[in-house]
């Protein structure tokens, strides 16, 4: 009889075991994940989480999870979900692994996620037009509606201080993203928007007109989420935040992303006129003989490298392009460069990658507008390039001049525009101040060498793209 009952309890123990398989007695969630050999991110397309890039992926959100994804030795795959309560029901419905929203959840979604650590502090920030309204106290937010994308903190955060101001409302804008809101504040359309910190530090710029009136609320930090029942990959998560490694490459994000990027004003400028006597006459030879090579303006060439690196041959960004030409290694090897570092191959690459871009942006792209598309791509990359000339046809402007284009590269940035575009959300405006920014160097170049030789200023120095 006791024999007989072993046997049935060995067999009842193999069967748990069988079922085990599919299940957590033989295989936790995350051995599950990584016998599937891939992270699910579901995160928000946007600067501060996720966007192709003109190397390929980019995002501070992105390029944190795919760290995790290594030290866990698997692939990262992205799922984009706007919305928060998309992106729990999608997190709850096993269609992603880890949420990394870019803001901070508030309690209704926190009690349905497992969170992990904070490791980014963001603020409520009130942002109005300089020439806009007057906001000295909270109190003054009564005569206006805040206009905000959802979020279950924010809207937390405004239910507790309306118990203080009752007059206090604001409206939320499902349709778009909060780099829309910052935008339509820049051109009036609003009057007041209510974003995350980290959003507006990554767009101030390109919006100089827009004025942080106040901040709401204490700081709150960001926090990755994964679903409760995954308990061994919430463990990991932790362990995986805890180490010195992980600290180190959040500071380095942070630094990368979020820091202001360099003004561009009469101080600049001045630098640059100095560094156009000191700098550029070391690496002018190389310039011109890549420029003749490839058939460009070597003026041109200088101009787009000290836009990118200062005529640095050691600069080095965040990101891992380097050089004086600031070369991705996958752009660098494709052009068969071993070194980019070595001044002469970096700078002949680059002129040589200009030059590919510009035969593909196509003849039927008359001068200055052709060599201008191909400098927008060499930041933004040839993909968001072309989506922005489909958007201006869209939109009835000239998809064949730079007018055209630059007018809507800015939308690539809206969640309007971008949803339907095969590339999705890029940094248009990035792109446009960019190109410009090339233009301002490049047209005080010959001024400046004149002054460096006014024996030579009278030769001729006819310029390839008359405009530019």
């Amino acid at each position: 009889m006791l024999k007989r009952i072993g046997c049935c309890l060995l067999l009842l123990l193999g069967e748990l075991v069988l079922w085990g398989c599919d299940g957590p007695l033989t295989q936790n969630d995350l051995e599950g994940l990584i016998s599937r050999g891939e992270l699910v991110l579901i995160t928000r397309n946007n600067a501060a989480c996720y966007y192709i890039g003109p190397h390929g992926p980019a995002g501070f959100e992105y390029e944190l999870a795919k760290d995790f994804a290594d030290y866990l030795g698997v692939d990262l795959r992205v799922e984009v979900v706007e919305d928060e309560a998309g992106m729990v029901a999608a997190l709850k419905d096993g269609q992603g692994d880890v949420i990394a929203a870019g803001f901070p959840f508030g309690r209704q979604s926190a009690r349905l996620l497992e969170l992990g650590p904070g490791y980014l502090e963001v603020e409520q920030q009130v942002v109005g037009h300089r020439d806009g309204p007057e906001i000295k106290s909270e109190k003054d937010l009564e005569s206006y509606t805040l206009w905000m994308t959802g979020s279950s903190a924010r809207i937390e955060l405004l239910k507790s201080l309306r118990e203080t101001y009752p007059g206090l409302r604001w409206q939320i804008l499902t349709a778009y993203n909060t780099e829309d809101l910052l935008q339509m504040v820049y051109n009036r359309a609003l009057p007041l928007t209510l974003v995350d910190s980290n959003i507006l530090s990554m767009n101030r710029y390109y919006y100089p007109e827009l004025k942080i009136l106040m901040t709401l609320g204490t700081p709150r930090s960001l926090n990755w989420a994964t679903d409760p029942r995954n308990r061994h990959l919430s463990r990991a998560m932790h362990t995986w935040f805890a180490r010195d490694a992980t600290r180190k490459k959040i500071r380095g994000l942070a630094d990368h992303y979020y820091s202001h990027l360099e003004s561009f004003d009469y101080v600049d400028l001045a630098r640059y006129r100095r560094r156009i006597k000191v700098r550029l006459p070391k690496y002018r030879e190389y310039f011109e003989a890549a420029a003749k090579k490839y058939k460009l303006d070597w003026k041109l060439v200088a101009a787009m490298a000290y836009q990118e690196s200062h005529w640095n041959p050691k600069a080095k960004s965040y990101t891992g392009v380097r050089g004086i030409m600031m070369l991705t290694r996958e752009t660098a090897a494709s052009l068969g460069i071993e070194d980019r570092l070595d001044v002469k191959a970096s700078i002949f690459a680059g002129t040589r990658y200009l030059a590919r871009l510009r035969r593909q942006v196509g003849p039927e792209v008359l001068e200055p507008d052709r060599t201008l598309m191909a400098l927008a791509a060499y930041n933004i990359g040839f993909g968001h390039l072309e989506d922005a000339r489909l958007l201006a046809k869209r939109l009835g402007k000239a998809d064949d001049t730079w007018h055209g284009v630059r007018s809507v590269l800015p939308l690539l940035q809206q969640k309007k525009y971008y949803s339907t575009l095969e590339n999705r959300y890029a940094r248009g405006s990035e792109a446009v101040i960019y190109v410009d920014r090339i233009r301002t160097y490049y047209r005080m170049l010959q001024p400046v060498l004149d002054e460096l030789a006014p024996d030579l200023a009278n030769e001729d120095v006819s310029r390839v793209y008359p405009g530019l």
